[in-house]
C-alpha cells in the first residue's frame, strides 16, 4: 500500500519524543529556509539562530569595549570610536555546532536541530589583531577570553557566555569585531551593538554582545569552554574541543512539499538540484556528490564568493516515477569526506551525516 504522504488518508508518524524543554529551546531558536539555499547570502531574517541566554537590549550609544587583564596597554572604545576604524566587509558561513544533533541515535538532549543551523551574511566590522597589538598582551598571556552581556545558568552554573583564543589562534584566524549584517546595523538577536565574528570556526566561538576581552596569563576556564563544546564519549571523558567546522553539503529540496513532513513531490521529467556546500579554516570544496537513482554522480561547482563562504553547486536530474531517496555529500581539498552515518559523542557536535531528501515523483 502506498503510504507516502501524498496519499489522500495517509497516516502521520507516530510523535517523536521530545521534551517540553526541547520544544521550548526550539521555538526561540530558529534555523535556515533551505529553499533559500539558491541565495549566495542567507536574508537576515532567515539567518539561523542559536542563543544560550535571553537576548540583551544594549544602548549603542554608551555601549564601550574594555581590553583589560594582562595588557600593558589596557584601554575601552566607544562604539563610535569602533566604527570609525578601518572597516572590512566579507562574506563568511556560520553554522553550529550542533546542527545535526536531532539526527544521532541515541539522540542527545538539547537543541534539536536537523539540518538548517547555518547561514552566511556579509558582516561588516573591522579586524581584531590590531586592537590585540595596540593592548600590548604580556608575553606571560595563555589566553584572549571573550565576554558577552548574556548571562544565566548552565547544568546548575550560573556565567556569561564567554570563549577564549589563544594568542596563536587569533594569528591564524581572520578574527572580526563586528556591527554590521546584510548592509544594515546587527539585530538584538544577532549580537547587537558588537559582536564577534570568528570565519571558520563553529558559531559558539564568534561571542554576541561582546562587552570585554580580557587577556589572561592561564588557560580561560568558562562554562561553555570548558563544561560544553567539546568532542566527548562519556561523562567524564575530558574530550577534545570543537573549533573548527567540518565539511558539509545541503540540497535545496526539489519540487513542492507535504505541509508535515517536508517530503517533495514533483513532476516527472529533467529538475536541476542545487545546494550549497563549505567547509571550515578557509578551505575549498574540491567535490560535491548527489546520490541519484542508487549511484553517486559528481555535481558542477560554483565559485564561492571570499574565502569563508559556501560553495553554491548543481546537477541536472531526470526524474522518473516512485519513490526517491536524494542525498548529497562533499569532500573537500584536505579530503575529508562527509560520512553516511553519524559518528556519536556526547554532545551532539558536528553530526554532519548525509542529507537524506525523500521524494515522490508523479503526475498531477
Amino acid at each position: 500500500m502506498d503510504t507516502s504522504p501524498f496519499t489522500p488518508g495517509a497516516p502521520r508518524d507516530e510523535p517523536a519524543e521530545f521534551s517540553r524543554s526541547e520544544l521550548g529551546l526550539a521555538n526561540r531558536n530558529s534555523g535556515a529556509l533551505l529553499e533559500l539555499l539558491d541565495a549566495d547570502i542567507t536574508p537576515t531574517g532567515t539567518h539561523y539562530l542559536l542563543n544560550h541566554f535571553d537576548v540583551p537590549l544594549i544602548d549603542a550609544g554608551t555601549h564601550a569595549l574594555e581590553f583589560t587583564g594582562a595588557f600593558d596597554a589596557p584601554f575601552r572604545l566607544s562604539m563610535a570610536e569602533i566604527m570609525a576604524l578601518p572597516a572590512i566587509t566579507r562574506p563568511v558561513t556560520l553554522e553550529c555546532a550542533g546542527n545535526g544533533r536531532a539526527g544521532m541515535d541515541p539522540r542527545p538532549v538539547s537543541m534539536p536541530w536537523l539540518h538548517e543551523a547555518v547561514g552566511t551574511s556579509e558582516w561588516t566590522g573591522t579586524p581584531l589583531a590590531p586592537l590585540i597589538e595596540r593592548a600590548r598582551p604580556r608575553a606571560s598571556v595563555q589566553d584572549l577570553a571573550f565576554i558577552g552581556a548574556d548571562e544565566g545558568f548552565d547544568k546548575g552554573v550560573p556565567h556569561p557566555f564567554g570563549r577564549s583564543l589563544t594568542p596563536q589562534e587569533l594569528a591564524e584566524l581572520d578574527v572580526m569585531l563586528v556591527w554590521g549584517m546584510n548592509g544594515a546595523p546587527l539585530l538584538p538577536q544577532h549580537g547587537a551593538p558588537l559582536r564577534l565574528i570568528v570565519p571558520g570556526w563553529y558559531g559558539m566561538a564568534s561571542v554576541k554582545w561582546l562587552t570585554r576581552v580580557e587577556a589572561l596569563e592561564h588557560r580561560y576556564h568558562g562554562f561553555q569552554q570548558v563544561r560544553t563544546y567539546r568532542f566527548r564519549q562519556h561523562e567524564d571523558d575530558a574530550g577534545v574541543p570543537v573549533t573548527r567546522i567540518h565539511v558539509r553539503a545541503l540540497m535545496k529540496p526539489p519540487g513542492v512539499p507535504d505541509w508535515f513532513t517536508r517530503a517533495r513531490w514533483l513532476r516527472p521529467g529533467r529538475v536541476r538540484l542545487s545546494g550549497r556546500a563549505w567547509s571550515g579554516g578557509g578551505v575549498p570544496i574540491a567535490r560535491v556528490e548527489v546520490l541519484l537513482d542508487g549511484a553517486w554522480r559528481e555535481a558542477t561547482l560554483r565559485p564561492r564568493a571570499d574565502t569563508y563562504a559556501w560553495t553554491g553547486w548543481h546537477i541536472d536530474w531526470d526524474a522518473t516515477p516512485g519513490a526517491h531517496d536524494l542525498a548529497c555529500r562533499a569532500t573537500d581539498a584536505e579530503g575529508n569526506t562527509q560520512p553516511l552515518e553519524p559518528p556519536h559523542n556526547l554532545g551532539g557536535f558536528a553530526n554532519t551525516a548525509v542529507q537524506r531528501v525523500p521524494v515522490h515523483v508523479a503526475d498531477a
